[in-house]
Parts: C-alpha cells; structure tokens; sequence
C-alpha cells in the first residue's frame, strides 16, 4: 500500500510540475513573441479604439473587428459616424459584450493615426513621440452680465457666452499627461535632457518662444519611442 501511495504522490507531484513548466513556458513565449521597434514617421499603430491610454502604450487598442456597429466598418468616417452615438458597443478580450460611453474613451487609431479625446472633439496626435503635439478646440464658457438700461455692468443680469478657441498641447507619451504648449511646460518636459535643458533655459523668452518646437523635436530624437509589436 505504502509503494502504491508513494507512486500516486510523485504522480500528482510531478503533474504539477509539468503544469506549472507549460505555464511558465507559455508566459515566456508570449513575451518572446512582443517585440519593440522604435518609432518612426512611417509607423502605424493598430487601428481601434482606446478604452484608456495604457492601451495607447502598448499599441492593443480593442480591434475594429470587435466593435458591434450598425456602420460600414470599411468606411472612412466609420470613426467619426460610430463617435457621433453616446455609446460604443464591443466584445472584449474574452468575448464578453461591452459598452462605454464615447466621452469616456480615451481616443482611437484610424488607418494608423492617434486621435485623443480632448476639448470638444476627438484630435489628431500628428507629432508623435517622447512628448507628443497636437491641436484641439476648446469651448471657453464667460460669465457677462447685461442691464437693458446700462449694457453690460457689474449691476447687471448674468448671462453665460461661449466662444470656440483653438489650443495646442503636448503630450508625454509615457504618463498621458496633457498640458498646454508653452514655454514654462516645455521647458518642464526637457528636464531629463540635462543638456537640452541648459541649452534651452539659457535662450531669451524670444528665443524660447520661437524654438519650442525645434527643442521638442531635439529631445524626441534623442529620446526615441519604442512600441510593442507582436
């Protein structure tokens, strides 16, 4: 009984093994099979949408054959006529119906571009990179005050006017993080660059003004994107 027992227990034991080595071989396999290639003008990103900007890094948007569309996925608007709806209907990795609200995505890939859900509208990311640079509308919301006697005063009714304006902001591609495209903020990105970081901060306010885009793009090809691939 004792050796049948023993023969039972290495049995089991040795199963585990073997599992626990497919497993592990499996991870590694998986790993292998993810290669990162460094980013140039003529990369395409996979098309689809992403449900949040880790997605955006490792370039795993939810494909466009999962998305659940009464449109011609074939089209070009597809994005833009799917983006108008509130809600967007798709199955997610494990083939379990999904919806999000369109305000709550965090962008797309279309025919290989980014586009970020930012101001009014979704925009396209067409510096892409370390820090990234895109343009987007923003809706500014003023309080006025208008008295039919006196126009407009401190004494008059509240009335609240909106006006479109048009923004540009970058972008650190690693973080997400999104603000505004000036000098302060650029200057604030270049600090892991020590010597980007000195050549800039010595120019005038002139000068910085004028080469912002210049040290972005300075700092982008010393510091090159890479993106997972599988």
């Amino acid at each position: 009984m004792s050796k049948i027992f023993y023969f039972k227990n290495f049995t089991c034991k040795g199963l585990v093994a073997l599992i626990l080595t497919l497993v592990c071989y499996s991870a590694f396999s998986q790993q292998d099979s993810i290669k990162l290639v460094k980013y140039t003008s003529g990369f395409r990103f996979k098309d689809g949408l992403y449900l949040s900007h880790s997605q955006l890094l490792n370039n795993n948007p939810i494909p466009v054959k999962y998305i659940i569309s009464k449109y011609n996925k074939s089209d070009f608007d597809f994005f833009s006529k799917l983006l108008n709806e509130e809600k967007v209907v798709y199955f997610d990795q494990f083939g379990i119906k999904k919806e999000i609200e369109v305000k709550n995505l965090w962008g797309f890939c279309r025919r290989g571009s980014i586009y970020i859900n930012w101001g009014d509208d979704f925009n396209r990311i067409p510096v892409v990179g370390s820090i990234c640079h895109f343009i987007a509308s923003i809706t500014v919301y003023e309080d006025r005050y208008y008295n039919p006697s006196y126009g407009y005063s401190a004494y008059s009714m509240p009335s609240t006017t909106t006006r479109t304006e048009i923004y540009q902001f970058v972008m650190d591609f690693e973080s997400g993080k999104v603000v505004e495209y000036s000098v302060d903020n650029v200057l604030a990105f270049l600090m892991p660059d020590q010597v980007l970081y000195d050549e800039f901060n010595a120019l005038s306010s002139k000068k910085q003004n004028q080469m912002k885009f210049l040290y972005l793009r300075k700092f982008n090809e010393k510091h090159p994107l890479y993106i997972p691939i599988e």
